[in-house]
């Protein structure tokens, strides 16, 4: 490998650029619109809450699991005086709801996500024995395995109550509805909900778009349900812009050796290509790191072929304008003006 002016690199610059990818892929970056999510979350997020569900949608490359992540840790940070006296207590968990490749959404593999993450063995298979009165063998009563769906439910509400969980992260939470039939979605959704309400804990439910239409399915699922948009830094706000460059500024000061202070100025051209998402910011980067450190060092070349090819942006920006324009009117609250007294009494008296 050899740079730009075909000398090889000394070691120390190789070993700093072997370490790059690395280095990026464990970024995440506490930017503007995630502390805008947390903080409304945090509002949302209480005991007796009758909002069980909080839907977070948003485009793909966003940001949606670094935000998971981070309210699972502000958690634990907010709570490890009580974590330091109880080992067993546990705020919040976090967990990606599986493509299991199955025709319908896998529960039970669900379920041991949920008890892998507080540490319970409840998703262990176990055998129920009894002794025959007649014989005296030991015999396993019908029905009555502990690894049998209906178990791990009991096992999973039993453990988050124990573990005094307030809410539990599901991510990727869309795959619990596509691999669903129509007539099974409104159950699956109706099952979450029951969750919610037996162990005692909130369910934030983070994912793409499609999962705002989850909302017509029936009016008690809608007025149990609060929905949070997580947008994109867009192009046409001075605000999202500077946003967006402070974002490209801490990567770039992440890694000065590699990018040489050379990065910010192509963050118009990384905010047009990513479409304003951290995410898709924080892969192309990566790409553009590793061909870099192919290559010997940096390069505007290195970043060219680590964008998204105009397909890529433009089939992803389409998905984007659907989902916005799906959401954004959904998302508007009405207040009636409040009629004066004296009206009011004009109307009592003329009644």
């Amino acid at each position: 490998m050899t740079n730009q002016n075909g000398s090889l690199p000394a070691a120390p610059q190789l070993a700093a650029l072997a370490a790059t990818p690395e280095k990026l892929l464990a970024m995440r970056i506490k930017h503007t619109r995630i502390a805008q999510m947390m903080d409304e979350l945090d509002t949302l997020i209480y005991p007796g809450s009758q909002d069980s569900i909080l839907l977070v949608c948003g485009p793909t490359g966003v940001g949606k699991t670094t935000l998971g992540t981070h309210m699972v840790e502000q958690a634990q940070r907010n709570a490890k005086s009580q974590m330091e006296k109880d080992a067993g207590f546990t705020p919040a968990i976090f967990v990606e709801a599986p493509a299991s490749g199955e025709a319908e959404f896998s529960w039970r593999l669900f379920y041991h996500r949920i008890l892998g993450q507080t540490d319970d063995d409840g998703g262990a298979p176990k055998m129920a024995y009894g002794v025959d009165s007649v014989t005296g063998r030991l015999v396993r009563p019908r029905g009555s395995g502990g690894n049998s769906l209906a178990a791990l439910r009991t096992a999973v509400t039993r453990s988050l109550r124990a573990r005094g969980t307030q809410y539990v992260v599901i991510d990727e939470a869309a795959h619990i509805f596509s691999q669903s039939s129509a007539k099974s979605l409104k159950i699956q959704l109706d099952t979450l909900k029951s969750l919610a309400n037996d162990c005692g804990a909130q369910m934030v439910m983070v994912g793409s778009y499609d999962l705002y239409q989850l909302m017509s399915l029936s009016g008690q699922l809608a007025r149990r349900t609060h929905v949070l948009h997580f947008e994109r830094y867009r192009q046409d706000c001075d605000e999202d812009l500077r946003a967006f460059r402070a974002c490209v500024q801490k990567f770039e000061d992440a890694l000065p050796a590699l990018w040489g202070n050379r990065l910010l100025e192509h963050a118009d051209a990384l905010h047009e290509n990513t479409l304003g998402c951290i995410g898709t910011l924080s892969a192309v980067l990566t790409r553009a790191a590793v061909l870099a450190m192919r290559q010997g060092g940096w390069s505007v070349d290195a970043l060219r072929r680590a964008l998204l090819t105009e397909a890529q942006r433009l089939r992803i920006l389409e998905e984007i304008l659907e989902g916005e324009a799906a959401i954004n009117p959904g998302l508007t609250r009405t207040l009636a003006r409040a009629k004066s007294q004296s009206k009011q009494r004009d109307g009592r008296s003329v009644a």
